[in-house]
């Protein structure tokens, strides 16, 4: 029987373990994520489904390694818009290739953006778009100790 839980309802355990096996290896086929779980794979199907219906799961993404593809150096940028030109400054981020993510946050500045660069000099060129519009910030990342990672997962949760 297909497990069919009503919108909204709470996460179990099996769904923490799908997200988890997921979140670490995407590309997992349903087969051996039901393999893994002790399931039948239509059930898992079903219960993927459900997440990705309920806007749990979200997306399936490959990760690379920026350097190998020529961007051997990032930055993070803290862009505070000077007044009025708020909307124009995260129009601007959005536009930009080389911004890779950026977050709207509280605090003096409005937005942290991750930006993906070739050299120094290619961050200069990417922070004079904004030198009219925003006051800019940056620091080179030197590692990322700890990589995008889930927080803990735990059944209970909703959907």
């Amino acid at each position: 029987m297909a497990y069919n839980p009503a919108p909204g309802a709470a996460i179990d355990a099996i769904d923490v373990r799908i997200l988890g096996l997921l979140a670490s290896e995407g590309r997992l086929p349903i087969t051996e994520l039901a393999r893994r779980l002790g399931l039948s794979s239509p059930s898992v199907t079903d219960r993927v489904r459900r997440l990705e219906a309920d806007g749990v799961l979200t997306g399936y993404a490959a990760a690379i390694d920026l350097a190998s593809i020529g961007y051997p150096m990032t930055a993070l940028v803290r862009l505070r818009p000077v007044p009025g030109r708020l909307r124009e400054v995260e129009a601007l981020l959005q536009q930009t290739a080389e911004c890779i993510e950026c977050d709207k946050v509280t605090g003096e500045d409005c937005f942290v953006a991750r930006v993906a660069l070739r050299s120094i000099q290619h961050l200069d060129q990417v922070l004079e778009a904004f030198a009219d519009i925003a006051e800019t910030n940056s620091a080179l990342v030197k590692s990322t100790p700890v990589a995008r990672r889930l927080p803990p997962l735990r059944a209970g949760g909703q959907v």
